[in-house]
């Protein structure tokens, strides 16, 4: 990507982060806000989730056998 659409990028960050911090400090629409770090929590364990699921594939349909290039 080019430096336009990195500087793009950074400048939509930062003020989605100033929002997050100013004018979307109080509020709380959904019960889970009111728990403290909930996102946090939420993302270990959507990436645990991720994990265990690739894993997954990769065990039932992606390894082949030891000798499956001998044939």
């Amino acid at each position: 990507m080019n430096n336009k659409i990195w500087i793009a990028l950074g400048i939509l960050f930062l003020v989605t982060l100033g929002f997050e911090f100013t004018v979307l400090a109080d509020y709380d629409s959904h019960w889970w806000n009111a728990i403290p770090a909930f996102y946090a929590i939420w993302g270990l364990a959507g990436c645990i989730v991720i994990i265990y699921v690739a894993k997954f594939i990769s065990k039932k349909f992606l390894n082949r056998d030891i000798d499956y290039y001998d044939n």
